[in-house]
C-alpha cells in the first residue's frame, strides 16, 4: 500500500493525482491546498481521497510531491525535509532548479529529495485544469540526481514511468539554462505580444475579430498564471536575460530588413528559422 501526498492540486499536481491513482501507482492520494475554494473543488472533482494539513500529509505519505510555485517551494522544502522519517521521499515539480537544489544542498535528509521537472502543461491553472494523460510521451528532467539516494531515484523513475514520461538527467544549472530557451522565453514572448495587441485594440475595435489560429496559438501562453511565472522569471533571471537579449537581437535583424525593404535578408532570416523543422515536427 503506497500513499502519495500532493501539496498543490493545480494543473500539474492535480493531473499527477489523477493518473497515479488510476494507473495503480498510488493506493491513496492525500491533498494539501491552501486556497479553500480550490481545496473544495479538488475534492468535488475527485483529485484526492482526503484533504489534509501539510503536517498530516508529510507524516502519512510515503512520497510527498511539492507542486506549488517555485518561490513557495524554496521555502517549504527544507521544512518538509525537517519533518520526514526514513524511507519517505520528497520530490518537487518546479520549473527552475538551481535555487531549490541550493536550498536543500546541506540538509541532513537531502538524500531523500529527488529534484524533478515534468515538462508538460497548459496555459490553464487550478484544480479545474487537471486532466488525465497530461504527461504521456513527455520528458521529465531529473536534476542533480547524484545528490539523491539511488533507491529514492529508482522509486521516482517508477512514478514517472507510470505517467508514461521519459527521464532526462542533467545538472540543476543546465536545466535552468535549457528551460530559459525552450520555455521561459516562449512565455515572455507571448505576454509581450498580448500586450502589443491589447494596446492596438484600444484604437482598432475589430482586431480580435480578425485573429486566426496562428495568432491564437502564438498568444496562448499569455493566459498563464502570474503567481506561477513571476517567481520562475525572477529566480532564473540571469539565464532569462541572456535569452531575451538574443531574442531582441533577432527581432532587430528582422526590423532592419523590413525597414530597408531587404528581401534577401528577410529570406535568409526566414529560411534559417525554417531549420527548426529538423528538431520540431
Amino acid at each position: 500500500m503506497r500513499t502519495v501526498g500532493i501539496i498543490g492540486l493545480g494543473l500539474i499536481g492535480g493531473s499527477m493525482a489523477i493518473d497515479l491513482k488510476r494507473r495503480g501507482f498510488a493506493d491513496k492520494v492525500l491533498g494539501v491546498e491552501a486556497d479553500k475554494v480550490a481545496a473544495q473543488a479538488a475534492m468535488t472533482i475527485g483529485l484526492a481521497d482526503e484533504m489534509v494539513s501539510l503536517e498530516d500529509c508529510v507524516d502519512r505519505s510515503d512520497i510527498i510531491v511539492v507542486a506549488v510555485p517555485v518561490g513557495a517551494a524554496v521555502k517549504m522544502l527544507p521544512e518538509i525535509l525537517d519533518r520526514i522519517k526514513e524511507k519517505k521521499i520528497v520530490i518537487d515539480v518546479c520549473s527552475t532548479k538551481e535555487h531549490i537544489c541550493a536550498a536543500v544542498k546541506y540538509h541532513p535528509a537531502r538524500k531523500q529529495f529527488v529534484c524533478t521537472h515534468p515538462m508538460a502543461g497548459t496555459e490553464y491553472s487550478g484544480p479545474w485544469a487537471a486532466q488525465p494523460g497530461l504527461f504521456d510521451g513527455r520528458a521529465c528532467i531529473f536534476a542533480d540526481q547524484e545528490e539523491s539516494a539511488p533507491w529514492a531515484v529508482q522509486t521516482i523513475l517508477e512514478l514517472y514511468a507510470c505517467l508514461n514520461m521519459r527521464p532526462i538527467f542533467m545538472s540543476s544549472s543546465s536545466h535552468d539554462i535549457h528551460t530559459a530557451y525552450v520555455s521561459h522565453i516562449s512565455h515572455i514572448t507571448s505576454f509581450a505580444l498580448a500586450l502589443t495587441v491589447l494596446d492596438k485594440e484600444k484604437d482598432e475595435k475589430h482586431i480580435f475579430d480578425l485573429a486566426s489560429g496562428g495568432f491564437s496559438s502564438t498568444v496562448r501562453l499569455a493566459k498563464s498564471n502570474a503567481d506561477m511565472w513571476i517567481p520562475i522569471l525572477t529566480q532564473n533571471h540571469n539565464n532569462v536575460l541572456q535569452v531575451m537579449d538574443t531574442y531582441i537581437e533577432k527581432m532587430q535583424q528582422f526590423r532592419d530588413a523590413v525597414a530597408s525593404y531587404d528581401e534577401e535578408a528577410l529570406r535568409k532570416l526566414i529560411e534559417d528559422a525554417n531549420k527548426i523543422k529538423r528538431i520540431i515536427r
